[in-house]
């Protein structure tokens, strides 16, 4: 038996960007999944790994900040070209969002994958909670993979602290698989023939009162 699940997200909020009588048409996605292979997050456990997977920059989110920061405050054009970026500004606003379906696709034919967490709009922060059982929380190393360099570059100009940061941008990793720890390697190794940049940002751990859902190490 198959399900059909509507995939799509939230309205964005664009303050500053459009003009008086100007509007945005948005779309949606039908998709079909077998029961058998939903991915539900319902076999968590304390002890699986969270395997990052890198993103290609900002993917499309956080832009009305990004606008703040390189147009109102630092006052570039988009052919500005950026020397910590090693490309104009426009170039790096227009980078292509990362797809990860099929990586995936291929991943979950043969490998356990628990959990799916898609790193947009909230950065790992809002988003890897929504998956993880109630009852655990997840513990991420901030220095287990490399910022991308426009990430850098707007939090220096900008001044934005590590937690506005990591909750409006993904900060580098574009989605996160939660996986069974003797697993995790092979599922790098999997990842990295597919040539995604993938690496073991974390675990998953026992959920305790007063805790943040992300604990930050």
């Amino acid at each position: 038996m198959a399900n059909c699940a509507l995939i799509g997200g939230e309205t964005a909020e664009m303050p500053g960007f459009y003009n008086k009588g100007e509007y945005d048409l948005a779309g949606f996605a039908v998709g079909l999944v077998d029961n058998s292979k939903i991915v539900d997050g319902s076999e968590i456990r304390v002890g699986h790994k969270l395997v990052g997977i890198g993103s290609s920059g900002l993917h499309s989110n956080g832009y009305s900040l990004v606008r703040k920061v390189c147009f109102d405050t630092l006052k570039l054009k988009v052919e500005d070209r950026i020397p910590e970026l090693g490309k104009t500004l426009g170039e790096e606003l227009l980078t292509p969002t990362r797809i990860y379906s099929e990586t995936i696709r291929h991943l979950i034919k043969d490998l356990p994958v628990h959990g799916l967490a898609h790193i947009t709009g909230g950065g790992i922060t809002d988003n890897l909670p929504r998956i993880i059982p109630k009852s655990c929380n997840v513990r991420i190393n901030r220095k287990a993979w490399e910022t991308p360099p426009v990430f850098t570059f707007l939090q220096e100009a900008g001044k934005i602290g590590d937690e506005e940061m990591l909750r409006t941008f993904n900060c580098g990793i574009g989605l996160i698989a939660v996986v069974p720890e003797n697993e995790a390697q092979e599922i790098i190794e999997r990842l990295n023939v597919l040539k995604e940049n993938a690496v073991v940002i974390g675990e998953v751990v026992e959920g305790k009162p007063k805790k943040p859902r992300v604990i930050w190490e």
